[in-house]
């Protein structure tokens, strides 16, 4: 299996060919059209690029598509389910219609071809119980969008309508960027806790979940130390009581974490800046945004796929 590219070089490689200067708005357009080698002129409106250079061009890309599913239709269906519901395997097989065998054949053709990558819960359910059914991960930005928005609206698009499908991106824009977001938290994180954690240097990390608990951040060391977060992308400011939470939430999981990273897009209450310490770590925007940082031409990757 050929070596898929992480989502942050996906994202530093698209900032730089596309001259990206603000983070949120690279983030806002990367979501989109991110992982496809396509130039996009930021200083136009998203709408505008999407009519332009996707549905302008549905049929090409359409095409370009169906070579690799071949046209089945429960391949798109897959995929439509798990853009956009919870990406838990058996919650997409539900909605799809297909038995757990049949859809594990499905999800494997999909992760083979380059579209999906499983993105397991770093610590497993002490209860064996609990047994957890996989969530799922797009390699590709823009392929979670396309079969998010475009796929399910596909014949108005062939006649030329473009009502329905702009419809259904206004419905789910705003909530779109969170997971590339989270996505590249965890990019942020690794990268500051490398020289941090040298002498105990992370060896997973991703996010914990079981049938009854969802925590956003979980970084499990070589030593078997945890670190568990939460993020929040609200206007908001972050307050005390998401650290309960997550407290909280690490114990009901049965989860021995001593130490805690709290992401908030708008800051923090007060309350919670006098509590940061080495057990109690604090980010905003402004931190992440530094994966922006000294892009150059290394950064830029090369894509073999039509650019429209």
């Amino acid at each position: 299996m050929v070596e898929q590219p992480t989502i942050l070089e996906l994202f530093r490689s698209f900032c730089y060919q596309n001259n990206a200067k603000d983070f949120e708005t690279a983030v806002k357009y990367f979501s989109v059209f991110g992982g496809m080698g396509w130039s996009v002129d930021m200083s136009k409106s998203l709408d505008t690029l999407i009519a332009n250079k996707v549905l302008n061009n549905y049929r090409y890309i359409h095409g370009d598509l169906t070579k690799i599913t071949h046209s089945k239709p429960t391949y798109h269906a897959m995929l439509t389910a798990i853009s956009t519901g919870d990406r838990r395997e058996y919650s997409s097989f539900k909605k799809v219609n297909i038995g757990r065998e049949a859809g594990e054949e499905v999800i494997d053709f999909l992760i083979k071809d380059g579209f999906l990558k499983f993105d397991n819960s770093v610590e497993k359910p002490i209860d064996e119980k609990d047994n957890i059914s996989d969530k799922l991960l797009f390699i590709t930005p823009f392929m979670r969008f396309w079969f998010a928005i475009i796929s399910p609206t596909y014949k108005s698009i062939k006649e030329g309508d473009y009502s329905e499908v702009m419809k259904r991106w206004e419905g789910i824009r705003i909530e779109f960027t969170t997971l590339i977001y989270e996505q590249l938290l965890l990019e942020f994180l690794q990268l500051n806790f490398k020289n941090e954690f040298e002498g105990d240097p992370i060896d997973k990390i991703g996010s914990y979940y079981d049938k009854n608990v969802e925590i956003d951040i979980l970084i499990k060391c070589k030593s078997g130390r945890l670190l568990a977060g939460t993020s929040k992308h609200s206007k908001q400011k972050m307050n005390k009581s998401e650290l309960t939470n997550l407290k909280e939430k690490c114990n009901k999981a049965k989860l021995d974490v001593d130490s805690f990273i709290l992401y908030s897009k708008n800051k923090f209450s007060s309350e919670l800046k006098k509590q940061k310490s080495e057990n109690l770590h604090l980010f905003s925007l402004r931190n992440i945004s530094k994966l922006m940082d000294n892009l150059s031409e290394n950064d830029l990757l090369v894509y073999s796929n039509k650019k429209y």
